[in-house]
């Protein structure tokens, strides 16, 4: 074989080898977006079991330590909410109408009290869950409150 056949030959290895490795690679680049937890998997919608809008205002000054309903020690840096009527530990979606923001919560306390409830208040948030969809510095926000999760009424079992 002459070297101008071998340097053909060569040559042809050489670019399957490029073309086998380029293929292999691509084979393992990580997961596919079907798989979960994949950064683009579309989020699955929640059901949304129902809905309220109106307005918000959080709570905690002066609460901070303090039982509340459900019977646990009040800390405004939880992501907990007082309503009137929803059972403990409901888990909530509250969207901050004005900007978006959403923020989930658990049922911790009943609340707003009746004087506020008049002002169209719905729910009162803690000051952490507030600070999440920016409404600490307004005291209070228009929102849509989403119930995801029905929690268990502890007071009556």
């Amino acid at each position: 074989m002459t070297f101008f056949e071998w340097m053909i030959v060569s040559s042809r290895w050489k670019f399957l080898s490029i073309i086998t490795v380029i293929y292999i690679l691509s084979c393992n680049s990580g997961p596919s977006p079907q798989e979960p937890g994949s950064p683009t998997e579309a989020p699955k919608a929640e059901q949304v079991l129902e809905t309220d809008t109106g307005l918000a205002s959080y709570y905690g000054p002066g609460l901070e330590g303090n039982k509340t309903a459900s019977g646990e020690t009040f800390d405004s840096q939880e992501m907990v909410a007082a309503h009137p009527s929803y059972p403990m530990g409901t888990i909530l979606r509250v969207t901050n109408l004005e900007n978006g923001d959403t923020v989930r919560v658990r049922i911790s306390d009943f609340g707003p009290t009746k004087k506020n409830r008049k002002e169209g208040i719905i729910i009162d948030l803690s000051k952490g869950a507030a600070s999440k969809i920016n409404m600490v510095s307004k005291g209070k926000a228009q929102v849509k409150v989403e119930v995801l999760t029905w929690g268990k009424d502890s007071l009556s079992e």
